[in-house]
C-alpha cells in the first residue's frame, strides 16, 4: 500500500515524498526491506536516534513528531501525535481487522486474565472459534504466541487481529491495560463489548495518581465507544463510569453483589474445592457451581456471564463452561500437598488484590495462613508499606522476600514493606527460592500457604537480567526435597 494511502485522513503536519509500504516497524533492529519506520519516543530511548539504522536496514519511509528530517533516501511524515498515527496506520495497513471480529475488551486493575479466559471457554462451549490477547500469552485459536506485554503495541495488536481473521476466529478477547489505553495502542479498533472489572492502586509510578489512572481506563468506554459496556458497579470507580455512560444514553450493563444491578450474585457458598451461588438477571434465577474459589472469582464469573448472555449465548452453554473452568495458571492456583496443607500461587501484586486473596483464603482456612510476598523494584514505592500492613493484618505469619527487584537492592524494598507492619509476625528472607523452601518446611497440616506476587511468571528480574524462576515449580522442588529428607 502507498504511504499516501495509509495516511489519508490522518492529522499530519507535513509529508515529504511517497513510497510503497510492505511492513511496519517501531524497532530499527527488526526493520525489513520496504518497511515504514515509526520513530517513537520511549521512556529510555528516542526512536529519532535510530532513523539512520532503520534506513540502512531497508526502511523506505519514516513517521516522526520531529521536523527537520529531510532526505532523498526516504519519505517522511511529520505528525502531531505519533501514538495516534501508529494506531491509525496499523489499523489501515491490516485492513481494519476488528470490523470482521466480535472484539471484546477487558480492563481493570484485577480480574482481567481470569475473566478473559473464562469468556474464551464460554464462547468455545457455544461453538465459536476464539482468539485471546493478554498477560499470560496470546492465542490464535489454539496457536500460542509468547506475550511480552499485556496489550501489545498497535502494530502487533492489529497484526494479531488480522491473523485471527485469516484463521477463522470469530470472537477475539483482549486484556486492555492502562498503559495501552494512555498510549493509544487499541485506538481505531471496533469493540463489540468492553468490561470494567475494578480499580485500585497500581501503576502510580506511571500514572502519578488515581484520577489519571482512572482517566486512562475510562478511555476504553468513553473515547473508543464500544457497542456495549459491562461495568462492576460495586466498585466506586465502576459506579462513576456507569453513571456517566447512562447519562450519555449508552448501552451499559451493571453487575455486582449489591444494589439493583442487571446481573447479581446471591446465596454464595464457599468451600476449599469451589463454590456455589445464584445469578439473578431480571426474572431469571440460575444456580451456578464453579471449581474456583473466592469472591474475586464470583465477580470474574459475573462479568463473563453478563457479557456472554448479553451477546446471546444460551444459559446451558454458559453454565457448562463455568462448571468446567478450573482457572488460569498463577491465578488463585491451588496445589495440594501430602503434608496436608494447601499452597496457593497468585499474581496478587497490588494492595487490593492481596487483601482480597487473603480474605478469601482466611474464609476457608482451618489452620494458619502463611503469606510469602515481596514488591517489584522500580515501581510504585507507596504501595509497599500498604501491602506489608495488609499481609501482617490478615496472616498468621508473613515471609517477606524479593519479587522482581530489578535495579533496586532487595533490602531497600523490604525496608519499605516493613514500614507498614505493626505486628511481630514476620520473618525476612531476601532470596525468593530460599524463602519458598523455608515456607514449605514451616507449613503443616491444615495450613494455607500463599505465594503471592509473581503468579504465572517464569522469570525473576535482578539487575537487568531475567533468571528462570516460577513459584509453583520452585515450590514443587521444595516439597520433593522435604519428601526425600523424610520431613
Amino acid at each position: 500500500m502507498r504511504l499516501s494511502a495509509l495516511i489519508k485522513g490522518l492529522r499530519i503536519k507535513k509529508i515529504d515524498g511517497d513510497a510503497e509500504i510492505y511492513g511496519l516497524s517501531t524497532d530499527s533492529r527488526t526493520v525489513k526491506m520496504g518497511d515504514l519506520f515509526f520513530a517513537m519516543k520511549g521512556f529510555r530511548y528516542d526512536g529519532n536516534d535510530f532513523i539512520e539504522d532503520a534506513i540502512n536496514r531497508g526502511a523506505v519511509a519514516v513517521v516522526s513528531e520531529d521536523d527537520g528530517i529531510h532526505s532523498s533516501r526516504y519519505a517522511h511524515v511529520q505528525v502531531e501525535d505519533i501514538e495516534d498515527a501508529l494506531a491509525f496506520i496499523s489499523s489501515r495497513f491490516y485492513e481494519s481487522p476488528s470490523e470482521r471480529l466480535t472484539l471484546i475488551g477487558i480492563t481493570g486493575t484485577n480480574g482481567k486474565t481470569t475473566t478473559s479466559y473464562l469468556i474464551r471457554e464460554i464462547f468455545r462451549a457455544a461453538g465459536k472459534q476464539t482468539g485471546l490477547i493478554g498477560t499470560v500469552k496470546y492465542l490464535v485459536k489454539d496457536r500460542e504466541i509468547k506475550a511480552n506485554l499485556t496489550t501489545p503495541m498497535a502494530v502487533q495488536f492489529q497484526g494479531l487481529l488480522k491473523d485471527m481473521v485469516e484463521e477463522g476466529v470469530e470472537v477475539a478477547i483482549a486484556e486492555v491495560s492502562s498503559h495501552a489505553l494512555s498510549l493509544k495502542r487499541v485506538d481505531y479498533s471496533r469493540f463489540r463489548a468492553c468490561i470494567f472489572t475494578n480499580l485500585s492502586r497500581d501503576h502510580l509510578d506511571y500514572h502519578g495518581n488515581m484520577d489519571d489512572y482512572f482517566a486512562a481506563k475510562r478511555r476504553l468506554f468513553i473515547d473508543l465507544q464500544p457497542d456495549i459496556s459491562i461495568v462492576n458497579t460495586d466498585d466506586p470507580y465502576g459506579k462513576m463510569l456507569f453513571e456517566e455512560l447512562t447519562k450519555d444514553n449508552r448501552v451499559v450493563i451493571s453487575y455486582g453483589l449489591d444494589g439493583s444491578v442487571h446481573f447479581k450474585a446471591e446465596d454464595i457458598t464457599q468451600k476449599k474445592d469451589g463454590m456455589e451461588f445464584h445469578i439473578i438477571n431480571e426474572k431469571e434465577n440460575i444456580r451456578f457451581r464453579s471449581p474456583l474459589i473466592g469472591l474475586v472469582n464470583v465477580y470474574n464469573i459475573l462479568a463473563s456471564v453478563a457479557l456472554a448472555k448479553t451477546l446471546g449465548v444460551d444459559w446451558y452453554e454458559i453454565k457448562e463452561a463455568v462448571s468446567q473452568f478450573t482457572g488460569v495458571r498463577g491465578r488463585l492456583e491451588t496445589v495440594y500437598t501430602e503434608k496436608g496443607f494447601l499452597a496457593v500461587v497468585d499474581y496478587a501484586h497490588t494492595p487490593d488484590a492481596l487483601r482480597k486473596v487473603l480474605e478469601t483464603l482466611r474464609s476457608i482456612s482451618s489452620g494458619r495462613l502463611i503469606t510469602l510476598f515481596g514488591c517489584g523494584g522500580d515501581r510504585d514505592r507507596g504501595k509497599r508499606p500498604e501491602m506489608g500492613a495488609i499481609a501482617s493484618e490478615l496472616s498468621d505469619l508473613v515471609i517477606i522476600t524479593s519479587d522482581n527487584p530489578r535495579s533496586e537492592p532487595p533490602e531497600s524494598i523490604i525496608d519499605d514493606i516493613k514500614k507498614g507492619i505493626k505486628k511481630n509476625n514476620y520473618i525476612i528472607e531476601p532470596d525468593r527460592r530460599k524463602a519458598i523452601f523455608k515456607a514449605a518446611g514451616m507449613a503443616r497440616k491444615g495450613d494455607i500457604l500463599l505465594l503471592a506476587g509473581k503468579g504465572h511468571e517464569d522469570y525473576q528480574e535482578i539487575k537487568g537480567v531475567r533468571y528462570k524462576f516460577n513459584d509453583r515449580e520452585v515450590f514443587e522442588e521444595a516439597i520433593s526435597s522435604l519428601k526425600e529428607a523424610g520431613t
